[in-house]
């Protein structure tokens, strides 16, 4: 016969969703912040893509329009949003190497994508103070 356990036998742990007020308690594991800020990246770049082509389409439509983009991409405001567009493209396709070699299987354990994830946000943003740089002048 076995001897009863003194420890009450532990109850099934409750699942319940997540609020809006419980998000700034919440703490997403690293891979899913990889996760988000690629989908925040993704949207970023699409919703400034009929920016950009406006842009471009005036830069060839005529010299004097193309004067006057330069002119305008001298100011700080522009350059910073050309910064948050680069950080865009520049996190957007780290991460997107990440899903790609997580699809085939590759990183997938838990150590593995941990460190892929700091990785990838390592080198987005030291790809980002390099535009950075690039963009203010300093390179």
């Amino acid at each position: 016969m076995t001897k009863p356990s003194s420890t009450p036998p532990r109850r099934a742990q409750r699942i319940r969703n997540v609020g809006i007020a419980d998000l700034r308690n919440y703490r997403l594991p690293i891979p899913g912040v990889v996760s988000i800020l690629h989908r925040v990246s993704g949207l970023l770049m699409f919703l400034a893509l009929p920016v950009v082509l406006c842009l471009f389409e005036r830069s060839v439509r005529s010299a004097q329009d193309y004067e006057s983009l330069v002119r305008c991409a001298q100011g700080w405001v522009f350059r910073l949003v050309l910064l948050a567009l680069g950080w865009a493209l520049l996190h957007h396709a780290c991460a997107g190497v990440r899903f790609l070699l997580l699809d085939v299987h590759v990183g997938t354990e838990r150590a593995a994508a941990r460190f892929s994830s700091q990785l990838v946000l390592a080198v987005s943003l030291v790809l980002t103070a390099l535009l950075a740089l690039a963009l203010f002048g300093v390179l």
